[in-house]
């Protein structure tokens, strides 16, 4: 389907042969589009909501190098907001045109819950979505994306190792991903033990333990896409905080991102926690872009 220039598409293997080259060529900024698709791709294009995915590209001339013939593209898998590339405001406003429109005629993948992207990005497109639905739009959380320099264990490394989470931890994983999506703010749309079973498999998941062997934190890794690998579910129970642990997970699962190839470690913060902001920065880990997380409520319709 084709309107103002947008490409709708529920194929993943059709999104990717037109899109991934350009996705590929700023692999930091599409961090999230690349290692969702490669996600999806791996499972068949199933996702873990209640809708069917979508995905849209935008035709002309992006900035800078890349590839030729895509200028943006999105993703959504329903509950999950919209996820987009980089997008103009006038971009922004004929995309949230055309999705509600197709909302209102019952053509699209379910309500549009909320928006993820660079931080004008996000602005510019709730501004539209509002405009064009009535939809009272919040911003849910304020992200930082950083990018590993040179990596720095942090001083004193507490007791204990490094060890990958194997299927027999399957139930204090499925626990702590549940805590984890709590602790920011995210519904858990996983089922916890497919979550736990998934990642234990695939040695996604590196715990830090005590010098007895008890798990005290854990950090995740994305799979290897155009190079780049994302940090991610870190998590200390509350009652461990404050004692290394995290920083020392963080830190190992970086290096062995580097040593395994990784042309570039990325990770997300949550600007309103300056702790963990300063404790990636003090591994290595320097600043790329902001972005955002803006969520929608049904409003009266307005287009």
């Amino acid at each position: 389907m084709a309107r103002d220039d947008w490409y709708l598409t529920p194929d993943l293997d059709e999104f990717l042969a037109w899109a991934g080259e350009f996705l590929r060529s700023r692999p930091a900024q599409h961090t999230v589009h690349l290692t969702v698709t490669e996600n999806l791709r791996a499972r068949g294009g199933r996702t873990y909501g209640d809708g069917a995915p979508e995905f849209g590209v935008l035709e002309g001339e992006p900035e800078g190098a890349g590839a030729r013939g895509v200028r943006a593209s999105f993703f959504r898998t329903p509950p999950h907001p919209l996820v987009l590339t980089q997008l103009t405001e006038a971009e922004a406003d004929a995309l949230a045109a055309l999705l509600a429109g197709r909302e209102r005629e019952g053509a699209g993948t379910g309500g549009l819950t909320g928006v993820n992207a660079d931080h004008d990005t996000a602005a510019a497109f709730a501004a539209a979505w509002h405009r064009h639905t009535g939809a009272r739009t919040t911003v849910l959380r304020r992200l930082r994306l950083y990018r590993l320099g040179g990596l720095t264990v942090p001083r004193p490394v507490p007791p204990g190792r490094a060890r990958v989470a194997g299927t027999a931890d399957g139930e204090l994983l499925a626990r702590w991903y549940t805590d984890f999506c709590a602790a920011v703010g995210e519904t858990a749309v996983r089922d916890p033990r497919d979550w736990a079973d998934e990642h234990a498999h695939s040695g996604a998941v590196t715990f830090w333990q005590t010098p007895e062997g008890t798990p005290v934190a854990m950090a995740g890794t994305s799979p290897v896409v155009a190079g780049q690998v994302r940090v991610n579910a870190v998590y200390t129970p509350a009652h461990l905080r404050g004692r290394g642990y995290a920083g020392a997970v963080t830190a190992e699962v970086s290096r062995v991102a580097v040593a395994s190839g990784a042309a570039e470690v990325l990770l997300f913060t949550d600007l309103a926690n300056p702790t963990s902001n300063g404790l990636y920065q003090r591994i290595g880990y320097r600043p790329v872009s902001d972005f955002a997380v803006h969520g929608f409520e049904a409003g009266d319709a307005t287009g």
